[in-house]
């Protein structure tokens, strides 16, 4: 197969989609598929009720577009779908053109062109599935984890929901929810592959297996040491807190509730926790968590939160309505015209204007031929990403992606943040197209 899983990217060209392949095979026989295009990634509208997009997975989209390879077994599986000529074409294909997007951890709003592929038509439209598979999901994780990062204001977040999607998608919603802004992952091959923190502790198996529960937490308490963290409601919760701090100490590190009212069970047990001597142990709060969970319990005392389903399902958007459409051939600006699906012609940047405050304003998309003016506290968001194919020295690590997402969102006015419905966090401007 062609690539290596070692990477973070995608292995296998067979990403592509069948109709993809019938243009490329098309555009080879009609002789067009040399003429130089210019193809677009944006989002017509943001999720119902969403204020702001998060842009991630343009790091593991680098990666994979500069290894999309057809290799042996790639071309075997084509030999009975496509002609000879296209065979010895996919055979030899290596992406040899310009990519410019947004940087990771930026945010875009509807119409904001998340990317620019530029290339000849076949080279170009091979990359659709690719691209959208990868930003759309990544893309919906880190938008949803954002604003469970936002709810919780401050306290740390653990991605913790591998087991409630693909496997492989599983080690990329644990990186777009680091990106976000979440502390650490349960993925053991996130944390391998991409270096993020990992956490987790024992499920209510562990309690099941042993004899009595004072059993189990002894046991985890001298494989671990007391500074681990005890799932106390596998059975009654008050006799659980009771027996985990028998088992560890008044040093035990944290305890963790999975089910029912987790805002009056967290409020009992620190209680409980103080009474027994337990005054630093931890409380981590887990069970079907998302944004809207978390910040209605803000006021309790929680000092951390395990999130799966929702984090690693977009919260309710699973994809981020990305698409990729054909905006100019040779120079000339091409757009679809079709009612509620409209795409404005001509490859575009934007800029993102700025008060003296840092406060953010609006976003100006604007046809690249035609550059607009950028203040003093303004920014070009579009960034270079591949040149001649080649990924573009020093792009942002993962780290600093985070770093960018931080200050985005102090950037964005207060009520763009809100968690209710309501129109997105900055106006889209488009001036000349």
């Amino acid at each position: 197969m062609s690539g290596s899983p070692e990477s973070a990217g995608v292995s296998t060209a067979l990403l592509t989609d069948r109709y993809e392949l019938t243009m490329a095979a098309a555009a080879l026989a009609d002789g067009t598929a040399e003429r130089q295009c210019a193809f677009e990634v944006f989002a017509r509208r943001l999720p119902d009720g969403r204020r702001y997009g998060v842009v991630a997975g343009t790091g593991r989209l680098v990666e994979s577009i500069a290894r999309f390879r057809f290799g042996e077994q790639e071309l075997a599986a084509l030999a009975d779908i496509v002609d000879a000529a296209t065979l010895d074409w996919l055979a030899a294909y290596r992406f040899s053109g310009d990519v410019d997007g947004y940087p990771e951890g930026e945010l875009f709003f509807p119409g904001s062109p998340v990317l620019t592929v530029r290339g000849s038509f076949a080279d170009a439209v091979l990359l659709e599935t690719l691209a959208l598979s990868i930003l759309n999901h990544d893309s919906a994780v880190a938008s949803a984890a954002a604003r469970m990062v936002t709810a919780a204001a401050g306290r740390p977040l653990i991605e913790m929901g591998s087991r409630r999607t693909h496997e492989a998608a599983a080690v990329a919603a644990a990186r777009a929810a680091y990106l976000a802004g979440f502390t650490a992952t349960s993925n053991l091959e996130s944390g391998r592959r991409h270096g993020i923190p990992t956490a987790g502790t024992a499920a209510h198996a562990w309690i099941l297996l042993h004899d009595d529960e004072l059993g189990a937490f002894a046991s985890q308490v001298k494989a671990l040491g007391p500074d681990t963290t005890l799932l106390v409601d596998t059975y009654d919760i008050r006799r659980g807190v009771e027996l985990a701090v028998q088992a560890a100490g008044p040093g035990l590190g944290a305890i963790r509730i999975d089910s029912g009212d987790l805002g009056e069970l967290a409020r009992q047990a620190r209680d409980q926790l103080d009474r027994l001597g337990a005054t630093e142990t931890k409380i981590v709060l887990s069970g079907d968590l998302d944004e809207y969970a978390i910040a209605s319990l803000r006021a309790e005392p929680v000092d951390s939160y395990g999130v799966g389903t929702s984090v690693v399902t977009g919260s309710g958007a699973p994809t981020a309505g990305m698409v990729y459409k054909l905006v100019e051939v040779d120079g000339r600006p091409v757009a679809k015209r079709s009612t509620a699906k409209e795409s404005r012609g001509g490859a575009k940047s934007a800029v993102r204007r700025y008060k003296p405050t840092g406060t953010a304003l609006e976003e100006v998309v604007h046809p690249v031929a035609r550059p607009v003016p950028v203040g003093p506290h303004d920014r070009v968001l579009p960034v270079p990403l591949l040149r001649a194919g080649e990924p573009v020295p020093g792009l942002p690590t993962l780290a600093q992606s985070r770093e960018r997402l931080r200050a985005a969102l102090v950037s964005v006015p207060w009520e763009g943040l809100k968690l209710s419905k309501g129109e997105p966090a900055l106006p889209t401007v488009f001036e000349g197209s």
